[in-house]
Parts: C-alpha cells; structure tokens; sequence
C-alpha cells in the first residue's frame, strides 16, 4: 500500500459529521483528527494567532480569564464576510500544520479519518484520499443547529449560510452518507463504504 487511506469526513455544520466520526472510531477503531480541536488549539491562551486576534478587535475580543470570547468573534465573523476570511487566514495554516504533522505519527497501513468541517473552503481536499460529506435536508440542519447551540434562526441561519452549500458539497464528493433518516440507516450506509 503505497498510499495511505484518509477519509475527508465534511459536510454542513449541524448536518452529523460527529455522529459518523464518533461511529468509525468506536465501530471500526479508526483514529480521527479533528479540525476543530486544531481550531480551537490556534487561539488558545499564549498562541500567537490570538495575539494578532487582540491586536485586530480590541481587549473586548477576549473573556476576563485571557481566553476568547467566541460569541463575540462569532458575532463579527458571521457578519462581515471580510473578517471571516481574515481569521481564516490567520488558522488554516495552523490547522493544516497540525494535520500533517499528526499523520506523520501513523503507520501508511493505518487508516485516517480527518474530521474538517471546511475540507472544500479551506482547499484541504489534496490532504484526503476521499471525501464523504455528511447530509441532512435544510429544514432539519436548521433545527439540530437551533436545538444544539441555541441559536436563534437568524443566528443559525448566518452560520449555514457562510459555509458552503450541502448540494455543492455533496456533488464534489466521493461518497454521500445521508443523515436524513434513523442513526441505523445512516450506520448501515457507514458499514457499507468500510467494507469496500
């Protein structure tokens, strides 16, 4: 095998990529890397990138114990498209970094699932062998982001609506796991790409 396997696991926000990644690591016993523990790595207290997040908004950026004040971030961000992609400059290359330093880790026989809710927008897609995007109709990714972080639906709906669309995603990928229906069939559909 002279190229390891790496599942690109993406989708929309809300949509289950959690429930699937948490299914192949306790189903299967694969190793997942997480985008967004990376994320939250890249400002955490004393890195760089939430210094230059400081110098950019302000000490209001930041809570009373030094550590970000995300609502505050997701505020501005989720508002003004140019500070999106600003921040994401600041921790794609981070992110990036911090995956191919963690596969280096793994032997090429072992099987990698890296968990990037971005993988299209941040042009991740070389790091992955495939790409599986998680589904679920409009209406119900609205309601799980609704009932998961107590958004209201303008909120949700600004979030859903900075990511790339689920039907744009869904054609660029590999494979489609449909997360409309039961946890059961979305495993049986899981099942049957492992077995491949």
């Amino acid at each position: 095998m002279d190229k390891r396997r790496i599942i690109g696991l993406t989708g929309g926000i809300a949509t289950g990529k959690s429930t699937v990644s948490d299914y192949l690591a306790s189903r299967y016993g694969l190793t997942v890397l997480d985008a967004d523990v990376y994320a939250r790595e890249a400002v955490a207290q004393g890195q760089e990138i939430l210094g230059r997040i400081r110098d950019r908004y302000g000490p209001d950026i930041l809570l009373a114990d030094g550590t970000l004040n995300r609502p505050r971030l997701g505020q501005i961000i989720f508002n003004d498209r140019s500070e999106k992609q600003w921040i994401e400059q600041q921790i794609h290359p981070f992110i990036r970094t911090k995956f191919e330093t963690a596969t280096e880790s793994f032997p090429l026989t072992q099987t990698l699932v890296y968990s990037i809710p971005l993988l299209f927008e941040a042009n991740l897609t070389h790091l992955v062998t495939e790409i599986w995007v998680v589904f679920c109709q409009p209406a119900q990714q609205q309601e799980r982001l609704i009932q998961r972080n107590q958004f209201s639906v303008i909120d949700a709906q600004a979030r859903i609506n900075s990511q790339l669309s689920l039907i744009k995603k869904c054609k660029m990928a590999d494979y489609v796991l449909d997360n409309s229906g039961s946890e059961t069939h979305l495993y049986a559909q899981i099942d049957k790409l492992m077995k491949r």
